[in-house]
């Protein structure tokens, strides 16, 4: 059956692309198409601003549209052309690879694990300055004035978001929509990480995005605990606390979606993450080792293997039976 064939090419698809990155990790920023779409995003973002409120927010609701239409058309064309320069099974390995190698632009588990360790390594080298300047670069808040363990607590929390941001969620979406679903998710986190903040700059041009983004990260975000929750169990971690802490501590923080993934790994690993004057996570000290960060990324890793196995291959077989035309 031809949708045997589609729902196979669509779970290889998410197998090679985490193989691909668990290997080789980000490609440099030029060839990155997330590092593209930030790049649009930032070229279109100037003309939406304007005295009119209302106006604003209609040129963030058309930044989306555009960077959204854009990228799903490049798809669109992309498989078309696939489709005319080959034949029969010379299509679908062709597909597999293309389709391993853009999804797994929508991820960053090796990625994610090189930052935070860049970050430790200064830590341990005493250089707090430049933890500081690399934990910048993966998070939103301001690093300035964190001591060691702020810097620390924020790299746990990046990790923990991340999984929801730069593994669980665009696999999701990738589950129900194949390789647009996976883009526009990766097009509105993009969105939302830039021009989200609610500032006077962008509150009214980025209101859309972060709506955008707080409801695709609904599910995701809540799956995402409950399997980590899981992963603690098998790497031997605390799952009753990651369980316990994520119940009581996941509605805690601003975002409806953060503060579940961040409360099931503080729990599992026994500690509190504190943001200054908006949350605190946990019940556990806030100092913290780089033995704390090796297991919140071993916590990312298997979550993210758990997560194809138990949401993302359950989903593809689900909508395959029941009709749902699914490719990558």
């Amino acid at each position: 059956r031809e949708d045997d064939k589609l729902i196979a090419e669509s779970i290889l698809v998410v197998f090679f692309a985490l193989v691909l990155d668990f290997a080789v990790g980000d490609p440099r920023n030029k060839f990155h198409p997330t590092a593209w779409i930030g790049s649009l995003i930032a070229k279109l973002a100037p003309h939406t601003k304007h005295s009119s409120e209302n106006l604003e927010k209609l040129g963030g609701i058309f930044i989306i549209l555009i960077s959204s239409g854009i990228v799903v058309s490049l798809l669109i064309f992309l498989n078309i052309g696939i489709k005319l320069i080959t034949i029969d099974y010379m299509y679908i390995i062709i597909s597999i690879i293309v389709g391993g190698i853009l999804l797994k632009t929508t991820i960053a588990i090796k990625g994610m694990e090189r930052h935070a360790l860049a970050v430790v390594t200064a830590l341990e080298q005493n250089n707090i300055s430049s933890a500081r300047d690399n934990l910048s670069m993966i998070v939103k808040r301001n690093t300035k004035n964190l001591d060691k363990n702020h810097v620390f607590s924020g790299v746990l929390e990046s990790i923990s978001e991340n999984t929801v941001d730069g593994i669980t969620g665009p696999l999701f979406y990738f589950a129900i929509f194949g390789l647009p679903g996976a883009f526009v998710y990766r097009v509105i986190n993009t969105a939302d990480s830039m021009i989200g903040y609610k500032t006077d700059i962008f509150k009214n041009v980025g209101w859309f995005g972060a709506n955008c983004d707080k409801i695709l990260n609904y599910i995701p975000s809540r799956l995402t605990g409950f399997i980590m929750i899981l992963s603690a169990m098998i790497l031997g971690n605390n799952w009753r606390k990651s369980y316990e802490i994520m119940i009581r501590d996941g509605r805690k923080t601003k975002s409806p979606n953060a503060g579940y993934p961040m409360a099931a790994i503080a729990g599992a690993l026994g500690a509190k993450f504190e943001k200054i004057d908006h949350y605190s996570l946990g019940d556990g000290n806030i100092s913290f080792t780089k033995d704390h960060v090796k297991s919140a990324i071993s916590i990312m890793k298997v979550t993210s293997i758990l997560f194809c196995g138990i949401v993302v291959i359950p989903i593809l077989l689900l909508l395959s039976s029941l009709g749902w035309w699914i490719h990558a």
